[in-house]
């Protein structure tokens, strides 16, 4: 089964991503069996989750990558990166950016640092903090489900990104409509055909 879930991860990430070099699949289609094992002892994803990983997880954090793809030297936040989402998947893609990713829970920072230990990723820092307190400048934000768009930039006020770059699903109107700055919605689905993206979004805020 294990073999069978390789292929067809691997099927997809090469179908969608076919510039990522064999490296790159490899690493990729590495972080189902890491996550298996770290989630049976810290649990960072839902157990449905688990069974969809590449899908759910992997393919949704680089939808990012599809609508903005960065630059060697860039330097990205990823603000409350759960167990590493999107910030894992997104350096695997960039290993010229680099990548900080930021959680107030100590638990899953810990999963975050062992998964990129194993993966060898040289270009990603963790940090144990919550988003505002960070005084860095960096070049963009991205975040995944954590907090509506006018949360996102107070917090990142401070840091001075170019964008942030929000994974985030349903009906935005009323999220967006005050907000004073240039916004962009992507619908996911007109990038990948699973039906586990007709809803969400990519939202660009510049």
């Amino acid at each position: 089964m294990a073999s069978l879930y390789y292929l067809c991860g691997m099927d997809i990430l090469k179908s969608y991503f076919p510039e990522l070099t064999p490296q790159q699949l490899q690493q990729l289609n590495e972080l189902n069996e890491l996550y298996a094992t770290w989630n049976a002892r810290i649990n960072v994803i839902s157990r449905k989750d688990m069974d969809n990983f590449t899908i759910h997880h992997v393919l949704h954090s680089l939808a990012i990558a599809k609508v903005h793809p960065f630059q060697p030297g860039d330097k990205v936040l990823d603000i409350g990166t759960g167990g590493g989402f999107p910030g894992i998947p997104l350096a695997i893609a960039f290993p010229e950016t680099h990548f900080t990713l930021t959680d107030s829970i100590a638990k899953k920072i810990q999963v975050v640092e062992a998964v990129a230990q194993a993966l060898g990723l040289k270009n990603v820092t963790t940090k144990v903090a919550r988003a505002e307190t960070l005084t860095t400048p960096f070049d963009y934000v991205v975040t995944r489900a954590v907090a509506q768009m006018s949360e996102l930039l107070r917090w990142s006020k401070n840091k001075h990104p170019k964008k942030i770059i929000a994974l985030k699903g349903g009906d935005l109107k009323e999220e967006l409509q005050d907000i004073k700055k240039n916004i962009r919605v992507v619908d996911i689905k007109d990038l990948f055909s699973e039906p586990f993206f007709e809803t969400k979004k990519v939202v660009i805020c510049s």
